[in-house]
């Protein structure tokens, strides 16, 4: 009886770590980089996933500072000087947040880069901001994902939701 008692405790202690290195993170690290011209943009995330939750007004609040992504807040960089929706942007790396609303959504870019999520943002620490119109996308994204293409649109993909900016 003890050596059954025994082989099941072991039996079931394997089955746990099996399963536990089996696992992958929920909102695993992700990144994306694209040359606009002569200047490097890239962008470090950690993407969430729908999982059948509801995403944008709940999740997702609507008019609340987001750290647009999971745990530590997203950076966004850039090697040069830019313009965001026509607005100046300095080289670096800023932490990139957003607003999201139903009609307008507001891009951040804050110069603490180094935060996790948005627990420590201030609005004092922004370098700029600009406001846009978010759009359906053109198909379902389960994972929350960053595109940029050659053009300098950089677009925020998750659920049916596309929001789209212009770096030049």
């Amino acid at each position: 009886m003890k050596n059954s008692i025994v082989f099941l405790c072991l039996f079931l202690l394997t089955g746990i770590f099996a399963q536990a290195q089996d696992k992958q993170p929920l909102s695993p690290p992700a990144s994306v980089s694209e040359k606009i011209g002569e200047t490097l943009v890239t962008i470090h995330y950690s993407q969430p996933s729908v999982r059948g939750r509801k995403i944008w007004g709940e999740l997702v609040p609507y008019g609340k500072v987001w750290r647009t992504g999971a745990n530590k807040a997203t950076t966004f960089e850039v090697s040069q000087d830019v313009t965001i929706e026509g607005k100046k942007l300095p080289k670096g790396k800023y932490a990139l947040f957003t607003i999201p609303g139903e009609k307008e959504w507001t891009i951040i870019f804050n110069s603490k880069h180094d935060q996790w999520g948005a627990y420590d943002y201030k609005e004092s620490e922004d370098v700029l901001r600009v406001k846009v119109k978010p759009a359906t996308a053109d198909e379902h994204f389960e994972a929350m994902t960053f595109d940029i293409n050659k053009e300098g649109i950089v677009s925020l993909l998750w659920e049916k939701m596309r929001v789209s900016f212009q770096v030049k």
